[in-house]
Order: structure tokens, then sequence, then C-alpha cells
């Protein structure tokens, strides 16, 4: 495995973690405020916190073209990235978080379906991979009954959102600046939820500082931080590799129910950590030494 693939890979096994120790703060948010309100506030402050980076990490000299690329790109991503985070936060409200976690992760079946359809082909080391990291999402997520209700519908859609998110990225990745991408494309999704919240919610200041903690750390951190970190460690690591390496932060959520809120492990859950992990390392393994 080359330098910077290993480092794409830590980058996104970080990304994971970030994003994983965040379903915390997003349960605890939206008891205090509402959906719209919570993303709003998040992706408004994920693009003041990595506007910054605009000076010292952006391209000094950037063409015209590329600019508007980069542009249009972030829109774009932007109106995915509203949709799918509405989904998930309206969903969680409906059902359990073991539910969410599970459902949500389902991009990493949900990506490689798409990319068919792209004409992309996927190797069957990475099917395998994919096998073993949805028996392992199952071990740790699903506790209850398999029953489809509303909650759970909208997070399956949100798992959709996801999938197409880091495709999109993918897809753009080659031909923008990603700092760019980044800023533009927080500033979307918080102003598209900024607009939607003043028409279906009433915030009051309270609520807001009540949630100040939990909104501090989605946007400065899962959002502002974890998401650039995504676009840039998807540099070079394919999209259905990636999307198995960020699916981890369901791990890495129960690891921080654990350690924050007291949740115990069981036998069951330790085991589809340890698949999780298996599936990770599995994706990593070169085709050639597969055809050999």
């Amino acid at each position: 495995m080359d330098k910077k693939r290993i480092e794409s890979t830590a980058l996104l096994v970080l990304t994971a973690m970030i994003w994983g120790l965040a379903f915390v703060a997003q349960q605890v948010g939206t008891e205090k405020i509402g959906p719209l309100t919570f993303i709003a506030l998040r992706y408004l402050l994920g693009a003041l916190a990595v506007a910054p980076c605009l000076l010292f990490f952006a391209e000094k000299k950037i063409s015209g073209v590329k600019l508007k690329k980069s542009l249009i790109a972030g829109i774009i991503c932007g109106v995915i990235l509203f949709v799918a985070s509405y989904l998930q936060q309206r969903g969680l409200m409906m059902t359990t978080v073991g539910k969410a976690g599970f459902i949500s992760a389902l991009y990493i079946i949900i990506i490689p379906i798409i990319g068919l359809f792209w004409g992309k082909k996927v190797s069957r080391t990475i099917w395998l991979a994919l096998a073993v990291a949805l028996i392992g999402m199952y071990l740790l997520c699903m506790t209850g009954s398999l029953k489809v209700e509303m909650g759970d519908f909208l997070v399956l859609l949100c798992a959709a959102g996801f999938s197409c998110h880091i495709l999109s990225i993918d897809h753009f990745l080659s031909h923008v600046d990603v700092i760019y991408l980044s800023v533009v494309q927080f500033l979307v999704a918080g102003i598209l939820s900024l607009i939607f919240m003043i028409f279906f919610e009433t915030p009051d200041m309270t609520s807001i500082l009540q949630a100040k903690i939990p909104i501090l750390y989605t946007g400065i951190l899962s959002s502002g931080v974890a998401y650039t970190l995504q676009i840039i460690g998807q540099k070079h690591v394919k999209p259905v590799i990636a999307s198995l390496i960020m699916s981890l932060e369901s791990v890495f959520s129960l690891l921080a129910g654990f350690l924050i809120l007291g949740d115990t492990l069981t036998s069951r859950e330790l085991l589809g950590c340890t698949l999780m992990f298996v599936a990770i390392i599995i994706a990593q393994v070169p085709n050639k030494k597969i055809a050999q």
C-alpha cells in the first residue's frame, strides 16, 4: 500500500471517529432544538470553521474555470448534504439510535449498487468486505424489531443521500479545489436549512444556548473538520473502500456510548466491532494479490 493511500485511509478513519462521537451530540442537540435549526447552525458554523483554510490551503492562483467548477460542485454537494442530514436528524426523532446507526451505514451497500449503473465494476473482494461489514453492523446496532417504521424509512433515504454525496465528491475531486468545495457545500446546506427553518420551526435563543455544546462539536469538528478530511481522504481511496472505512462511525459511536454515556458492550457488539475491522482489512487487500 503506497504512502498516500495509507495517509488517506488514516484521514478517513479519523473522520469516522469524529462522526461516531457526533451521534451523542446529535441525540442531545435534537432534544433541545428542531432538526432544521440544528443542521442550519451546524453547517453555517462548519463553513465559518473551514473558511480560514482558504487563506492557507486553497490554491493561490486558481483559474477562473476551476473556481467556477468548485463553486458548482460545492452547490451540488451542499444540496445533497442538506437533504441527507435533514432526513437523518428527522429519522433519529422517530426511531432508535441502534436502528438509525445500522440503517445510515447502509451507504456501504448502496454505493457499489449505484456505481454499477455508472459502469463501475466492483471486485469480489469488495463484495466480500461489504457482506462482512453488513453482518458486523447488524450485530452492532440491530437489537430490536426489524419492522420498518417511518423513522427507519427516513434514515434509509438518508443513507441513499450520503451515498450520492460520497459519489459526487469522488466525481468532482479531480476538477476542483477541495477547500472551496468544502466551504461552499456547508454554506449551501446551512442556508437551505435556515430558509426552511424560518417556515417550519420557531427556535428561541434559550434552547439554542442549551444545545451549544452539541452545536459547537457537530459544527466545528463533525462538519468543518471531518467533512473536509473526507474530501481530502477520498483523493487516493476508491469511493466503495472510502465508504467502508467511514462506516466505522458505527463502531466509534458504540465506543462513545460506552465511554461517555456508560453503556456496556455485549459479546455480540464486540463481535460486530471485530467484523467491521475485518471488513476494512479485506477491502484494503490489493487486487493483484487476490488474483494470485
